[in-house]
């Protein structure tokens, strides 16, 4: 009994990482999972009581059992069949990529995460670089949706910063849904988005199977009235300008959708603008690129080095901010309300009715978006010099941009300006333009400068449209 035994030691390395994986998985593990599920409930238990805000048990459900439900969906199942046979090949094979895509795309909410640390982080970054403003919200967009209502925020996608901007502005209403692209799949970026509720979808994938799991995914969690936010025209506006809305999630979002039905979705049409937009000389110099196709790592590495770049010009107290970001939340479009106007029942259309309604559906929503979009002092300094013919001095800039103000007013645009503050707000936009080169002093005035131009003319055309498009409703109103 008290003999010595000698063992070599690998063998010994062996026994002692097995002994301290058990001991993990039984004592310590359990542990951790408990502490874990106390701090989000707590969570859960404050966000209700300060907000009154009661999250959905879709977004509560783990993460295992969504996968389970969306793999072994009726429909999905019902694809794989018909893939199957038209590949010929085993079901069974098909039903790995299919789980494959799942583990990929379902998110992995975690309450405590998306109001803690994830609120927090989305506060400072906004605050580090911009003056947060929420420049309008109609009073129905303001007010709390039923429980039985799905809020659906349909938003015109300026930067990539609408994310980050409206999660924090609609942060005591709402839990928000997003998808993010193929940027969002890389680690570790991936898993802390899915924590906040992110799902990662491959835009523009033709494969019937991934088109199906994504749509019965976003079908579900609407029948399950979570919150979501996608963006109207699918990508960044490399222009300025809103244009015609994409309508591949708006189809996949309505097409269950019964008005006699247990629920309702209320669309919001959400309008962004910025003082300046941090992807600005990417998206006006290469017109024809994307971020997609260049692979998340090119756009994980360039965000870095550009956040890097103004950290350490805010240390050297070189950085003066970027200026206003702001959001305009208009007036809701009620789906049941909408559709029973025009007698129509999504879940019983055709696929040539059900695009037709989903296309006037998306340009309607669009139009309200253009309708509330934020007059900010960047975009109407660059309009008032994009349209003189010549060099303006400093006091000709400031008259020109607050008539140009009072006519937009009177037209019933929603000015993000300080109210008494305009011309205050004028004079540091000219001065923030000059300081970035954009515009150069001159004799008679300041001009812009030719190479940049196109950058003016980007920022001017936000508020060029809205002007255009309150003045085209007026003339038809009248």
């Amino acid at each position: 009994m008290t003999s010595t035994v000698e063992l070599p030691v690998w063998l010994f390395a062996i026994i002692v990482g097995l002994a301290v994986l058990a001991a993990v998985d039984d004592v310590f593990m359990p542990g951790l999972r408990w502490y874990l599920r106390r701090r989000v409930n707590r969570a859960i238990a404050e966000v209700n009581a300060r907000f009154g805000l009661e999250l959905p048990t879709f977004q509560l459900t783990t993460r295992r059992v969504l996968i389970d439900r969306l793999v072994f969906d009726p429909e999905v199942m019902k694809t794989v069949g018909e893939v199957a046979v038209e590949r010929s090949v085993e079901r069974e094979s098909l039903m790995t990529e299919v789980s494959s895509i799942a583990r990929e795309m379902v998110p992995a909410f975690n309450a405590y995460f998306y109001f803690k640390p994830g609120f927090h982080c989305a506060r400072r970054l906004l605050r580090g670089f911009y003056r947060v403003r929420l420049g309008f919200a109609h009073e129905r967009a303001a007010a709390r949706a039923p429980p039985d209502t799905a809020v659906v925020f349909f938003i015109n996608h300026r930067s990539n910063v609408d994310y980050l901007l409206v999660t924090y502005l609609a942060a005591r209403s709402v839990a928000l849904s997003y998808g993010a692209g193929e940027w969002a799949r890389v680690w570790p970026i991936r898993s802390l988005l899915r924590l906040a509720g992110v799902y990662i979808l491959r835009r523009d994938s033709g494969d019937p199977l991934y088109r199906k799991v994504l749509e019965r995914y976003v079908q579900m969690a609407t029948e399950a009235c979570v919150p979501h936010a996608i963006f109207a025209e699918g990508k960044l506006s490399r222009d300025g300008m809103i244009h015609r809305p994409r309508l591949g999630m708006l189809g996949y979002i309505t097409k269950t959708f019964d008005p006699a039905g247990p629920y309702d979705i209320e669309f919001i049409p959400v309008a962004t603008n910025f003082d300046r937009v941090m992807e600005e000389r990417t998206l006006v110099a290469e017109p024809d690129a994307d971020f997609k196709g260049r692979g998340g790592r090119f756009v994980l590495g360039s965000t870095a080095r550009f956040l890097a770049r103004m950290a350490w010009r805010k240390l050297q107290g070189r950085f003066a901010g970027f200026g206003v970001a702001c959001a305009n939340f208009g007036e809701p479009v009620s789906l049941r309300e909408w559709a029973g106007e025009r007698g129509l029942n999504f879940s019983e259309l055709d696929r040539k009715g059900l695009f037709a309604a989903v296309e006037e559906l998306g340009e309607e929503l669009t139009r309200r978006i253009v309708d509330v979009v934020p007059v900010l002092a960047v975009p109407l300094v660059s309009t008032v010099l994009v349209e003189a013919d010549g060099p303006l001095g400093a006091e000709a800039i400031k008259r020109r941009a607050m008539q140009w103000l009072d006519e937009a007013r009177a037209l019933g645009a929603h000015i993000a300006l300080r109210e008494g503050g305009e011309a205050a707000d004028i004079e540091r936009a000219v001065l923030a333009l000059r300081k970035r080169r954009l515009i150069a002093e001159r004799e008679g005035g300041f001009a812009p400068e030719e190479r940049q131009r196109p950058l003016l003319a980007y920022y001017a055309a936000s508020i060029q449209q809205l002007r255009t498009h309150l003045e085209r409703e007026q003339g038809d109103a009248g």
